[in-house]
């Protein structure tokens, strides 16, 4: 199937979209807003509840906010993946009533407000270099993202779908981790947005079964695509000025930390080869769609050996310190 035809597939499930994928956005007037878990910059009590809200942060170690930081800019570059989204189906226009550019607003704008967030925390926190983070979302967005898609929009969702389960992996362990750290309102924070990308999660996951379920030999073959390309996190292309590897220094700082590690890309490849039932495709597939379907199949083992290795090199770690513009060059311990 060429690009153009996957993409009338997709625009023949408007009906669908407007019954499965809709009834997945909050009501405005339902949805938590920043200003829900922030200080009220209203009320008379600010400055105590900012003074409370530093003297936590004071107590996370620098590590930590490598991590939040970049789950942030990730976030930010929220322009980038709108319009990487419209190009999917092919929407070009702002006011369409078609399911899927209503769809593509709702989530954008319920997504617009996971960047503010994290944003007005680290503003509020006192604990990084405002300027510099910001300098980092204005290059990420410049330079765009690595979507690995070739304007293919079944690859495209299959990527959204595996990088809203990502961050909802992510979002979730820095919950887990501020709520250990003893910051219950960090927690907080972090998990609202986790719950989001959860929703956000199962509308893309959901599209993909279509997709399955109408074109399964078009769906593998463009799965293994993605998956020998690998599902990159869409900051890859993060740069605050100076550091080139800045990506993989904060993937590096994750995976200690344990915020995304290897082990839990491996477990995404394995629920959505599950989820979509790539194993049990049977007749219909072509000779290119059996090889697609073995490798995919294959591939969480693989991930896994991978990880395992990477965990035995763990136990004899060896380590250096790299400086965060983010934390005012604040050294932050890498395994190497």
């Amino acid at each position: 199937m060429t690009a153009p035809e996957k993409a009338d597939v997709l625009r023949s499930l408007d009906g669908w979209a407007e019954s499965n994928l809709l009834p997945l956005l909050k009501p405005v007037e339902r949805a938590w807003q920043p200003h829900d878990l922030l200080p009220d910059s209203a009320s008379p009590g600010f400055r105590e509840a900012v003074d409370e809200l530093r003297a936590r942060a004071r107590e996370i170690p620098d590590d930590y906010y490598v991590c939040l930081v970049g789950n942030m800019v990730t976030e930010e570059a929220l322009p980038t993946y709108h319009a990487a989204l419209n190009s999917f189906v092919g929407y070009d226009s702002p006011s369409s009533a078609d399911a899927w550019a209503r769809w593509s607003r709702g989530w954008t704008a319920e997504e617009n407000r996971h960047g503010d967030l994290l944003n007005r925390y680290l503003y509020l926190c006192g604990r990084v270099d405002v300027r510099r983070v910001e300098q980092t979302i204005h290059h990420l967005i410049n330079a765009g993202m690595r979507l690995a898609s070739d304007k293919c929009p079944y690859r495209g969702f299959i990527y959204t779908a595996f990088q809203e389960r990502a961050t909802a992996v992510s979002h979730g362990n820095t919950a887990r981790r501020a709520m250990a750290l003893g910051d219950a309102s960090l927690a907080r924070i972090c998990g609202a947005i986790a719950s989001d990308e959860k929703r956000h999660e199962a509308a893309y996951t959901r599209v993909v079964d279509q997709l399955f379920a109408l074109t399964p030999d078009a769906a593998v073959r463009a799965l293994e695509y993605m998956m020998r390309e690998r599902i990159l996190m869409p900051a890859y292309y993060m740069f605050d000025g100076r550091d080139p590897d800045l990506f993989r220094h904060y993937a590096a700082v994750a995976q200690r930390l344990g915020v995304y590690t290897t082990a839990d890309y491996a477990d995404l490849v394995q629920f959505f080869v599950d989820r979509w039932g790539v194993a049990d495709l049977g007749p219909g597939l072509t000779g290119e769609g059996r090889q697609a379907q073995d490798y995919v199949c294959r591939l969480p083992e693989r991930v896994r050996r991978m990880d395992q290795l990477d965990a035995r090199r763990r136990l004899q770690p060896q380590t250096r310190q790299v400086p965060f513009s983010w934390l005012f060059d604040r050294h932050v311990e890498l395994l190497t």
